[in-house]
Formats: structure tokens, sequence, C-alpha cells
């Protein structure tokens, strides 16, 4: 799959985030990771506005959607710096009942 590259309006100091996607969300995005420059300070839930923004068909799944930054499960507040990795993970279902 390609990758692409989107930027945010521009602010002082930014962060450029690589952002990763999975299964169904790869599949609504059209590539499997995409970067996004954000304002310094950014945090995972600002990522997901912009996301939302830039991919408005995301929206009705990204909220079942889990986080990681840099390979470990990220709460929303988790502040973003220049470099992370972020991979937006569908919901898993299995096992047996």
């Amino acid at each position: 799959m390609q990758t692409d590259r989107f930027v945010t309006p521009a602010a002082r100091d930014t962060v450029l985030v690589k952002v990763r996607f999975f299964a169904t969300h790869r599949e609504t995005v059209g590539a499997d990771r995409v970067s996004f420059e954000l304002p310094g300070g950014a945090s995972v839930a600002d990522l997901i506005e912009t996301l939302v923004a830039r991919f408005p068909d995301i929206q009705p799944v990204v909220g079942a959607a889990r986080f990681a930054v840099n390979r470990e499960y990220a709460a929303p507040t988790t502040i973003l710096h220049d470099g992370d990795e972020v991979a937006l993970i569908p919901p898993v279902a299995g096992g047996r009942s």
C-alpha cells in the first residue's frame, strides 16, 4: 500500500508522527500508514480529531479503536513527540464462549 503525508496547519513548534492502520481501518483510509505534522504538545485525542477531519469515513469506527504509541497502549491524553509511531488498532473479537 502507499504511504501519504498530510500536513495540518503549521504551528510554531510541530511534531511529525507516523500513523499505522490495520484491517478495516487500512481499507477505509486507503493506505497502511500516513504521516501527520501536528502542533507541539498535541495528544492522541488531537490526532484523532485530525484523522477524522482528513478521513471522515473513519469516524464511525474510531471510537471502538485502541491506540498505541511506540508499541505501548496509550490513553487519549498521551502527548505525542516528534518521530512517534501511532498505531490505530481495530477491535479484536475471538475466543470461545
